[in-house]
């Protein structure tokens, strides 16, 4: 039995109660556990939240709220497509301008990971056409579901804070801060 069959069968037994993180690691027997919950949620239709989904869990917890299946979307992006996106766009993230392997400004021991985004979500009658997909880092992707792009302004921002150097970074952020705490 592979992960996903294994996390699958995991969840619908415990159908409405909070499981960790190290359970499900335990569980599925694969580090990759987060990619196969995706998977049963984005292509099963399994109404699995995290805490991105619901304000009572905290990170690291999930649930599965019900038995009953939602619609699903599919993949729909062809490793053909993706790589045409991630040239077209020069592999850089189209919010930050960070690459593959550049460090996590949050996580230093971690590099960042190249994503391809929807500009408009499908939810919100968005396409996998080329025009509606960019590139973007894995914080720039992280929780964006369904936000509406920054301004090109904004961006054009963003891509001259990120070219600085990392104490210039800083000052900027902790004047962002003193402005936005008052």
């Amino acid at each position: 039995m592979g992960a996903r069959d294994k996390l699958r069968s995991f969840f619908e037994t415990n159908v409405g109660k909070v499981v960790k993180t190290q359970k499900l690691r335990k569980v599925a027997g694969v580090s990759e556990y987060a990619r196969r919950i995706r998977e049963l949620r984005d292509e099963e239709g399994m109404q699995i939240r995290s805490h991105i989904d619901r304000h009572d869990l905290k990170p690291g917890e999930y649930i599965l709220e019900s038995l009953q299946r939602v619609p699903t979307l599919g993949r729909g992006i062809s490793p053909q497509l993706r790589n045409e996106i991630l040239e077209r766009n020069g592999f850089t993230c189209q919010l930050c301008g960070a690459g593959p392997g550049d460090r996590d400004p949050f996580n230093p021991n971690r590099k960042l990971r190249l994503h391809i985004d929807h500009i408009v979500p499908i939810s919100q009658g968005g396409s996998n056409d080329k025009d509606n997909l960019r590139v973007l880092c894995s914080v720039c992707n992280q929780g964006r579901a369904n936000i509406q792009p920054l301004s090109e302004s904004a961006l054009n921002i963003l891509l001259r804070i990120r070219r600085l150097p990392r104490a210039a970074q800083k000052e900027i952020y902790k004047k962002l801060k003193q402005t936005f705490e008052r």
